[in-house]
């Protein structure tokens, strides 16, 4: 699922922000808002994470070729590209609270599509897919966000408190996930499609919470809401007129900024090229211990577990025991990811299957994930102005994107051409160019270093002090 790189980084911003959470937590007005945001966040989150484990069995199980498997994904990440924009412009104009009940909407059709065998219907369904993911990393978070500053007015501070609290469930949501995929497909024998229509209930319930409690809360709140523009306007295009230009201006800015600061260029550089080949490798796991009897349930609740020990690890190795940087940590985790990329190369070599080392492979992989996401979003915090970050963030996902297309587009063309079939060495070989994208970031990495090396405000404030490198 699309939405770890962006829920999992924020387990980090518990290590800097504990000393809010004592007077957070003794604010009853503060809980009873965090009670009611999470109630609705955590619904949608699990609904996301339940389609995780079986939907490349799914396809396969409608008799789908490998290479139309890959169109299939590709359309998914097209929509997310395209529709990723329009995202963070629509709350402005329909509203932050009816653009989340159209997150539950889209999403529920998008579940109920995997009951058809049409591959068209299927294309579609993939869309909607793409469509509720860039809806789900941004609708939620501004809702909560403009309610907490710009209604309640508790203290900024306060915000990484809760979403620390989100990114913890978040992980266990996600292992819970992969166990109960796995006891309706292949213990009850329902078939891959049933976790898919386990979560449109769970989406229904997260429309009814957005309906009921953040009504509730709206209606306590000021009456403006989440219209940014006066609704009395004279001229009925105004607010849809501001709203595009505040959209221009904003994706200006962002490009700016990219262009004029190599340190983020360099950022954005080892994000692209590391989380695109997070994406290849969301298709190939499947394919690759599938066929040798995994359940796959277990194997997912597996990979979540591992990401979680890495980002407990993270915290860890940047204590004040370990003195550890970020910067070191995100070197690391590239290195143990080129690493995985390398070893799988070598167990899936056609006719030659090791799967017990593909899987420890993966697991390596998803260990470097923990490692690598509270990394990241450290150094984004500190190298990002904040009233940029996220038009920036919305520029490093176009080429993450892109990169994940062409990947998956070569991969079809592979499996696809004559001669080599589903049996062909293609997964092999995408293996072999995702260790080589992994090399490209190590040395996006080491240039980053090179340029923030006396840079103190890329150190952890605990382990700042005397010392060299970076």
């Amino acid at each position: 699922s699309c939405n770890l790189s962006k829920v999992s980084g924020l387990i980090f911003s518990g290590c800097s922000v504990l000393h809010h959470s004592t007077a957070a937590v003794a604010n009853p007005a503060f809980r009873r808002f965090q009670t009611i945001f999470l109630r609705a966040y955590l619904l949608a989150l699990w609904a996301d994470w339940l389609q995780g484990p079986y939907l490349y069995k799914l396809y396969r199980h409608y008799s789908f070729l490998e290479s139309q498997i890959a169109i299939l994904y590709v359309c998914g990440l097209a929509a997310c590209v395209l529709f990723a924009p329009f995202s963070s412009w629509l709350p402005q104009v329909l509203g932050r609270r009816p653009t989340c009940l159209l997150f539950c909407l889209c999403y529920s059709a998008c579940c109920l599509t995997k009951l058809s065998t049409d591959y068209f219907v299927l294309i579609v369904g993939r869309v909607l897919g793409g469509i509720s993911t860039s809806l789900l990393a941004t609708t939620f978070e501004g809702w909560y966000v403009h309610r907490h500053v710009d209604v309640h007015d508790f203290p900024k501070e306060w915000i990484p408190v809760t979403f620390t609290k989100a990114a913890t469930w978040n992980h266990g949501l996600a292992v819970g996930a992969g166990l109960v995929a796995n006891l309706l497909a292949e213990w009850l024998h329902l078939g891959p499609v049933a976790p898919f229509l386990l979560a449109v209930p769970c989406l229904l319930c997260c429309a009814w919470v957005v309906l009921t409690d953040w009504g509730k809360e709206e209606a306590e709140g000021i009456p403006q809401g989440d219209k940014q523009a006066p609704i009395n306007a004279p001229n009925g295009g105004v607010t849809h007129l501001s709203a595009k230009a505040r959209f221009s201006r904003s994706c200006y800015e962002g490009l700016r900024c990219l262009l004029s600061d190599k340190r983020v260029m360099l950022l954005g550089g080892v994000q692209a090229l590391f989380e695109s080949v997070l994406y290849i490798f969301v298709f190939l796991w499947t394919p690759v211990l599938d066929p040798h009897g995994s359940p796959l349930g277990i194997v997912f609740s597996c990979f979540m577990a591992a990401s979680m020990a890495g980002s407990l690890l993270y915290r860890l190795a940047t204590s004040t025991r370990y003195h550890l940087q970020p910067s070191h940590v995100l070197c690391l985790s590239v290195l143990m990811a080129f690493f995985s990329f390398f070893m799988l190369t070598f167990s899936t070599v056609p006719g030659q299957p090791r799967p017990h080392e593909s899987f420890l492979a993966f697991l390596l992989l998803e260990l470097a994930c923990g490692l690598y996401f509270p990394a990241l979003s450290f150094l984004q915090g500190r190298i990002i102005p904040e009233e940029k970050r996220a038009s920036v963030l919305a520029w490093f996902r176009l080429p993450l994107h892109l990169l994940a297309c062409l990947g998956l587009l070569a991969l079809h063309g592979e499996v696809s051409g004559a001669g080599e079939g589903e049996g062909g060495s293609g997964t092999r070989h995408m293996f072999g160019g995702c260790a080589v994208m992994m090399l490209a970031a190590l040395m996006a990495v080491v240039s980053l270093f090179t340029l923030g090396r006396n840079d103190t405000d890329l150190r952890v404030e605990g382990n700042r002090g005397g010392g060299e490198g970076f």
